[in-house]
């Protein structure tokens, strides 16, 4: 947790009455307070590690009761990968943020400027990952977040996860990307651990498929999707845009407070050391402490913006080309209705399918379910309209991805059979991050039957077809996305 000082006045004004002071010390013991409560492990948009955000839930939500006798009898799971290391590209920029952090300070010296209020450790700071080759891997944080992840979701289910391992019967599905599939692999481990006779651990061996990454539409959609590439490219300047005036803004108080000359650049830099330094070093008190608790927020909203912009509620196609997704979940739900009724013999049938893919994968399938809108917006989005950004702070919003697609973030759907005394034979429950969480869709609940999901929330999804949304294997030509005008009027009024 970051303790951040307050620069409380030397001297108060002679004349000031005396209740006007009582209000200015009890303002500044205030914002004391409230900076102390601050913890910038929670407000790390997407780089936010999963244990530091997945028992954050809205208080005011009252999870359903479940009709008594109703028993879980299939669960689908999507989940991020875990908490992994920075890119090479990545790597590279701290590279560069540290040469040319070099540079200024040489220049300064030379210049007989002070440096006594640069903080000490930025004056020899070099990037940890300098020299390293390779990127992108799941970090050991991330392989605890998983195992331990699988062993809950095996605990909390065990008429689900009762019967002998079979690859039938619990499929692991995962892309191709290595930290993915590394993720699935400690996400089994746990599930399946003390289930073998391998180890200690008494482990034991389970089977991982992926398809190819040229034709992954349900868990690598994005990037099959050609539709999709070529708004992301056109639309990147306009988040950029976006971003500027809180970058200038934070850049100028930076350089002020420590008087150092910064660029945005640098600051932006340091925001994402801040964020790789927290999720995978533990610390919290040199990139981090840089920066007030409000320019971390203002930071994490830019952050969050390009995740609504560019994986979310942005723009419709964001989440329309994840259909095939949705289809695979439904079906296999229908698969598990359909074993149930016609009384198939425990261990001939899919009792959980488990898979593993990345914030672009997890980002458009909770938007598909109507998850983290606000007021009217999901009679917005099934009349095809736009939102409106997030809201920026210090206001309250729903939209922040350290919640909705942290490291090892998750959605889980768990399909239950109920007594027929009951006003629905089945009924589905959607978990976030292992918490209940309201469906806008089913009227506010978690707990919704599953009919009444299919026709509120996955057919009105189903008449976008993922081939012609994104140009799969058609003559006509691409057009080419056009920027919103709304995003465009957003930014003038920054």
């Amino acid at each position: 947790m970051l303790h951040f000082p307050v620069n409380f006045p030397t001297r108060l004004p002679e004349k000031m009455p005396s209740v006007a002071i009582l209000l200015l010390v009890l303002t500044l013991f205030s914002n004391s307070k409230a900076d102390q409560d601050f913890d910038v492990r929670q407000h790390l948009s997407t780089v936010t590690r999963y244990g530091a955000v997945k028992d954050i839930v809205d208080n005011s939500f009252v999870p359903s009761d479940f009709p008594v006798g109703c028993t879980p009898i299939h669960l689908n799971l999507v989940a991020r990968h875990g908490t992994r290391s920075p890119t090479k590209k990545r790597m590279r920029e701290l590279e560069k943020l540290a040469s040319h952090i070099q540079e200024r300070l040489k220049d300064a010296k030379e210049k007989n400027l002070s440096l006594l209020k640069v903080p000490a450790w930025l004056l020899k700071w070099e990037s940890p990952w300098k020299g390293k080759l390779k990127g992108g891997e799941l970090d050991s944080k991330g392989e605890e977040e998983l195992y331990q992840l699988g062993i809950r979701v095996r605990e909390r289910f065990p008429d689900i996860f009762n019967e002998e391992y079979h690859p039938d019967v619990y499929p692991i599905k995962t892309t191709q990307v290595p930290r993915a599939s590394a993720s699935a692999v400690a996400f089994g481990m746990g599930l399946f651990s003390g289930k073998g006779s391998l180890g200690p651990g008494r482990y034991r061996a389970f089977a991982v498929t992926s398809e190819s990454r040229a034709s992954d539409i349900i868990l690598r959609f994005f990037d099959c999707c050609q539709t999709y590439k070529d708004f992301r490219k056109n639309q990147e300047p306009a988040v950029d845009k976006l971003k500027e005036p809180i970058l200038a803004e934070i850049t100028c108080a930076l350089a002020k407070r420590y008087e150092f000359n910064f660029t945005r650049q640098d600051i932006s830099s340091l925001w994402f050391l801040c964020k790789q330094e927290t999720s995978l070093l533990d610390i919290t008190d040199q990139a981090c402490n840089l920066f007030s608790p409000n320019e971390v927020a203002l930071l994490e909203w830019t952050d969050d913006l390009e995740v609504f912009m560019l994986k979310g509620y942005g723009e419709s196609l964001n989440y329309r080309m994840g259909v095939p997704l949705l289809k695979d979940v439904v079906q296999s739900m229908d698969q598990a209705i359909k074993a149930k009724e016609d009384n198939q013999a425990p261990g001939s049938y899919e009792k959980a399918r488990l898979r593993f893919a990345h914030a672009e994968t997890v980002v458009p399938f909770s938007c598909l379910l109507g998850l983290f809108l606000e007021g009217s917006d999901f009679q917005r989005i099934q009349r095809e309209e736009p939102l409106g950004l997030p809201s920026k702070p210090p206001h309250k919003r729903n939209w922040r991805g350290s919640i909705v697609a942290p490291f090892a973030g998750n959605n889980m759907l768990v399909l239950y059979s109920c007594p027929t005394n009951s006003s629905s034979k089945y009924f589905m429950q959607v978990l976030h991050n292992e918490h209940p969480i309201p469906m806008p869709g089913c009227d506010g609940t978690d707990f919704c039957p599953f009919e009444v999901f299919k026709d509120r929330i996955v057919h009105p999804h189903l008449k976008h077809d993922y081939n012609t949304l994104c140009n799969v294997n058609l003559d006509q030509p691409k057009q080419k996305p056009e920027t919103k005008l709304w995003q465009i009027v957003v930014v003038k009024h920054q």
